[in-house]
This record gives C-alpha cells, structure tokens and sequence, in this order.
C-alpha cells in the first residue's frame, strides 16, 4: 500500500511503521547501504521504505530512520525521481 507524504517526523510514531518486519530507507548519499534487491524476504508480513523527496534527505534525517531501525538501501546505479524511486520501490518489494 502506497501512502500519502506526511511530516518525516511523525513516521516514527506511527504503530504500522514502529511494528513493520522489514523497515528501509532509500538514498543517494554514498555510504554503506546495500541494494534493496539483496534485502528483501517476501516471507515477512511487512516492509516499508521510505522515499525521499526531490534533493535527498538530509544526512540527519538518514540518521534518524537508522536509529530507529531502518536499513540504507539502494534502488541501483540510476539516481531516480522521487515519483520514480517509489514505483520502483513498490516493485522490488513486491517482485523480488
């Protein structure tokens, strides 16, 4: 299920996303993340990836989804759009 944007801070909050099976958090910044392709288990009830908006997220930010639980992941060697990066999201969780 898709959801609209809200306010990033708020996500942690919410109990669907505090409950998730796998949580990941999408971005450009070259660090240590590993590809969402190699990290999804379609075996779980749940994942969520949150996808930036147009520019990134900051580095706080990044940080935040971390420690709270969320894996930095990669969609692949393409920087895409925002609109972009969340279909192809979608389809990796649900195809992989």
């Amino acid at each position: 299920m898709l959801h609209k944007p809200i306010d990033y801070e708020i996500i942690f909050r919410q109990e669907e996303v505090i409950h998730a099976s796998q949580k990941f958090i999408a971005h450009c910044i070259q660090d240590q993340k590993r590809n969402l392709t190699d990290l999804v288990n379609e075996t779980l009830p749940s994942q969520i990836i949150l996808i930036g908006p147009e520019g990134d997220f900051t580095a706080e930010e990044i940080q935040l989804a971390i420690q709270n639980h969320f894996d930095a992941v990669s969609l692949g060697d393409t920087r895409l759009r925002a609109e972009t990066a969340g279909v192809v999201a979608a389809t990796i969780l649900r195809i992989v």
